[in-house]
């Protein structure tokens, strides 16, 4: 599960993109890219609100164009995805919601 925190009431999630950067890394070596954000996507479905933590792990071209259509994807269907810099122990840094 790449998902660190989950709430079934609102059925928001919060995706640590460190986290995801470490697994994209790896997924890369491994040819399993495909795989992890297959993975991803299943465990997106029904989600209201996704929220991006640390989202400064983002800056890699080749990753966002993996995670954009989730993020399209979640939106389509009236989700809401917001970006948080500030890793998920630290809540004081920038919001931004798209």
């Amino acid at each position: 599960m790449i998902l660190f925190g989950t709430s079934r009431i609102a059925r928001s999630v919060e995706l640590s993109c460190e986290r995801l950067y470490m697994q994209f890394c790896d997924s890369r070596l491994d040819a399993t890219t495909e795989k992890l954000f297959e993975r991803l996507e299943g465990e997106l479905r029904g989600v209201d609100e996704l929220r991006l933590t640390d989202s400064a792990w983002l800056a890699r071209e080749d990753l966002r164009q993996w995670l954009e259509p989730l993020l399209v994807s979640v939106r389509a269907r009236g989700g809401r995805v917001t970006f948080l810099r500030a890793p998920a122990s630290d809540r004081t840094g920038f919001r931004r919601t798209m």
